[in-house]
């Protein structure tokens, strides 16, 4: 059995830090890094680039909408045109201070309110594909496992990743349950251990009602937004190894 285990890098802006990079980067296999459009700074990027590659990560670009005040988490009813070439710019954006660095960029993920339209709205969906696909059609692409989004990536040629969430609380038909209720992000590490150790192994995560979801993940994603994360990431390392679960990048 195999995982991946990714998480978000690289989302300091200016004087605004982000603590414990360096302890989370131990746990991961893979990170996404923002490109500038919900925050990450050349200069911060860079940095974070140096940290990935220093141990050896496959590194993802994670570009959003340009929300900076928002931090990419609202929703934009943005063209189809124009959400491809945004995207083909960040992607363009990172791939310099990751050439600068000697650091290979391995994978695509749109990050927040793009995350989530990509995985409900085909058209956006399309948009993003066609920006991917014209800047790198082999870089794979971290969607959400279960959401049409598989289907889209597929159709335009390019490798799916499908990505699934020990720390978020699913609904019955495979989505996430909304930020702004109660529950929907879990904080129990002994939880949400234990929910990704049965989506590495079995592929199969619980929804709030209690029914099982088969989602059959590549990769697990660690929400960046909790202070406890580096020690929550290195309690689902340990716990994922401790079940016989062998970590590595999805894309490689």
């Amino acid at each position: 059995m195999v995982i991946d285990l990714n998480g978000d890098l690289g989302e300091a802006y200016g004087r605004w830090l982000v603590p414990d990079e360096a302890e989370l980067v131990t746990s991961l296999t893979s990170v996404n890094l923002a490109c500038g459009y919900h925050a990450g700074d050349p200069s911060g990027l860079r940095s974070a680039i140096r940290l990935a590659a220093g141990q050896r990560l496959a590194i993802g670009a994670h570009p959003s909408y340009p929300d900076l005040r928002g931090f990419g988490m609202v929703p934009m009813a943005l063209a189809p045109h124009v959400i491809r070439d945004d995207v083909l710019y960040q992607l363009g954006a990172l791939q310099a201070l990751c050439h600068a660095e000697g650091a290979p960029l391995r994978h695509v993920k749109p990050h927040g309110a793009l995350y989530h339209a990509v995985a409900e709205d085909p058209a956006t969906a399309e948009a993003f594909a066609e920006a991917v696909a014209a800047f790198d059609a082999g870089l794979p692409v971290m969607v959400r496992a279960g959401s049409s989004a598989e289907e889209v990536m597929e159709g335009a040629g390019l490798r799916v990743l499908p990505e699934a969430f020990p720390d978020r609380a699913y609904l019955p038909d495979g989505t996430l349950v909304p930020r702004n209720r109660p529950g929907a992000l879990l904080d129990d590490q002994t939880t949400i251990a234990e929910r990704a150790v049965r989506l590495a192994r079995e592929g199969v995560v619980s929804a709030v009602d209690g029914s099982h979801l088969r989602l059959e993940p590549a990769t697990l994603h660690l929400h960046g937004d909790t202070p406890a994360l580096p020690s929550t990431a290195r309690r689902v390392r340990d716990a994922l190894l401790a079940a016989g679960v062998r970590l590595q990048p999805a894309s490689a």
